[in-house]
């Protein structure tokens, strides 16, 4: 997991265009856990880069580490099994379009996210 700070102006999130962004990045090779080989995957988080976002990106650090974010299972998008996928806490992965889109702006995004962290023990 990386964390990456953007100045305003290199990526703008929609309804946050004059402050910074965030970007979390994750990536994970192929793997085995067991007798059972499972694919990798790149994924990135956006967070505006305020007081709430920096909070957030925190959490998810802690969950990051806790190995609380991401598990082996079938991805929703593709049907893919054997795969690392998302593990029940949402992040915005485009920097905008709306919840259709899983970007901003999402106003109930940053207590749904916190919910789910907290939900797993992250606080």
């Amino acid at each position: 997991m990386t964390i990456n700070y953007q100045a305003p102006g290199n990526q703008p999130l929609e309804s946050y265009e004059d402050l910074g962004t965030i970007v979390v990045s994750y990536n994970f090779p192929c793997g085995q856990r067991g007798d059972i080989s499972y694919s990798g995957t790149a994924r990135v988080g956006y967070l505006p880069d305020n007081k709430e976002g920096r909070e957030v990106a925190n959490l998810l650090k802690l969950g990051f580490e806790r190995g609380l974010l991401f598990t082996v299972g079938t991805s929703v998008t593709t049907g893919q099994t054997n795969t690392t996928v998302w593990n029940g806490v949402h992040h915005k992965t485009s920097p905008s379009g709306g919840t259709s889109s899983f970007g901003y702006p999402d106003p109930q995004y940053f207590n749904r996210v916190k919910n789910e962290l907290a939900a797993k023990g992250v606080m």
